[in-house]
């Protein structure tokens, strides 16, 4: 059984890697529209239910899944609209998508049984509905630099569009550059690995989540959380130029002890840019009393 370090350093190729997850995990499907949501379940223990970003699918959470696993039991699944679940039933908003996951939740994890929720990005935007939608079922939310809080952005991420040439090199330097200035701090962190799950998770996406993590869905949304409430950002996120402070006050405006953590030299990506800081971190939020 392959650990965290030596899967990553095994000398696998990118579709390889991914194999050994998909192959390591066990899938369950819910209603979705006219088809069906896929969820993915890792490890043993207390429920962790853990919900990816806007364009992306269960393979932001790549790095994270064996050490998590080695304390809670993963729910990972792919966000309506996104990776392989199936597309969601226009016209849509945060809790319509929420709705959808909250109700798979119900099935997959009945009452009463309680859980922890972490969401990163649009997936903490959506991962707050679903709280407010579970109430007293939900103890801890985590959300991760998530979007929908209604701040403006101070920083304009320019981002480049994909598939516009036939030349797979130019292609992979597309993303690549999209990574840069959104997702990384450190592009000397882009590895291979994060290029090919970026595609993989881009080239399936029919959600337009933009649209809604450009609104205040979470910030309003942030008073009818029951879940204790927490936050991790990454200290050079580029959506989060300049709002760190205001972020932070908000937070605390609707729940004063909520633990605001700050990751260094980390981007918006940051469960995969930083993976063993971000994992410490996740944990330690999660073990507090």
């Amino acid at each position: 059984m392959h650990d965290a370090k030596s899967i990553f350093d095994s000398g696998l190729e990118p579709a390889e890697i991914e194999a050994f997850f998909e192959d390591s995990a066990e899938r369950a499907t819910t209603p979705c529209g006219d088809g069906e949501m896929v969820w993915r379940m890792w490890g043993d223990g207390p429920p962790l239910v853990m919900l990816h970003g806007g364009y992306g699918s269960w393979r932001h959470w790549l790095r994270n899944i064996l050490p998590l696993g080695a304390h809670y039991r993963l729910y990972v699944p792919d966000i309506p609209g996104l990776g392989d679940s199936a597309t969601v039933p226009a016209p849509y908003d945060a809790d319509s998508i929420a709705k959808i996951i909250s109700d798979g939740l119900d099935a997959i994890l009945p009452a009463p049984a309680r859980f922890h929720l972490t969401g990163f990005s649009f997936g903490g935007l959506i991962g707050g509905h679903v709280s407010a939608q579970q109430g007293e079922r939900n103890d801890r939310l985590v959300l991760v630099a998530p979007g929908g809080l209604g701040i403006t952005i101070q920083k304009n991420v320019v981002l480049k569009k994909t598939h516009q040439t036939a030349q797979p090199t130019d292609e992979l330097e597309r993303h690549r550059q999209n990574l840069a200035a959104l997702m990384f701090a450190n592009p000397d962190k882009i590895d291979d690995l994060a290029i090919y799950l970026q595609i993989e998770s881009v080239n399936r996406a029919r959600t337009k989540s933009r649209q809604i993590a450009v609104t205040d869905a979470l910030r309003r949304t942030l008073p009818s959380i029951k879940a204790t409430m927490d936050s991790i950002h990454g200290g050079e996120d580029a959506s989060n130029y300049g709002q760190t402070s205001e972020r932070e006050k908000l937070f605390r405006l609707i729940q004063p002890n909520t633990d605001f953590r700050i990751i260094p030299s980390a981007g918006h990506w940051v469960m995969y840019e930083t993976p063993e800081a971000f994992n410490a971190t996740l944990l330690e939020l999660l073990q507090n009393e």
